[in-house]
């Protein structure tokens, strides 16, 4: 089952959309959570402060907008109201841990200097994924007449994605490759996220 299948089936069911979207929130909040333990503790850019202000805007965007439905039962993260809360809530994580093992390994980073590498990296990945996701969950969002929408977030998910290669060219001239391994760690664990929504959802 592919994801727009998965999606279909999800935007179906009331109960179901509600949960990915309060499971969406969580995952943006998540996402802003490690910008800003990225931070350097003095030498804070605009462009960080920017991305963890835009991706907790996405968080709270996607918690709002449950309120569309008329019985909403997620007002928190708890495991009860995400999907695949195991998977969805050591998504990040993981895919953090192995990025840096990579970035040590390939550039023998400490400190600061891995922090802020593996958050061009991973929020590279992750934009990536982003602007894969949200343009097939408005599609299908559109094609059924649902109140919900993710248009906004998904030109920002662009405009982020732009950023992030902007930095990564400057990072190191062999970016790509770096870029693209790094991107096949995320694959791999958004395949077993995809794993855990099916059997959920069947």
């Amino acid at each position: 089952m592919q994801i727009a299948q998965i999606l279909d089936k999800i935007v179906e069911n009331d109960h179901l959309h509600s949960k990915w979207l309060n499971t969406l929130s969580f995952m943006e909040n998540a996402g802003a959570r490690k910008i800003s333990a990225a931070e350097h503790k003095e030498e804070v850019t605009l462009l960080i402060l920017k991305h963890a202000a835009e991706e907790h805007r996405h968080a709270y965007y996607l918690k709002k907008q449950l309120s569309k439905f008329e019985d909403n039962p997620c007002k928190t993260y708890t495991n009860a109201e995400l999907l695949t809360p195991d998977y969805t809530k050591f998504y990040l994580n993981i895919l953090d841990v192995q990025v840096c093992r990579y970035l040590k390994k390939h550039f023998d980073l400490t400190g600061a200097d891995l922090k802020f590498a593996a958050y061009l990296f991973v929020t590279y990945a992750i934009e990536v994924r982003a602007d894969e996701l949200y343009p097939v969950y408005q599609e299908i969002l559109s094609a059924k007449g649902s109140k919900i929408t993710v248009k906004s977030i998904i030109l920002e998910e662009e405009g982020h994605l732009e950023e992030m290669l902007h930095q990564l060219r400057e990072f190191s001239p062999d970016w790509e490759i770096h870029a693209e391994a790094i991107v096949k760690l995320e694959q791999a664990l958004f395949e077993k996220w995809m794993v855990g929504l099916r059997l959920e959802i069947s």
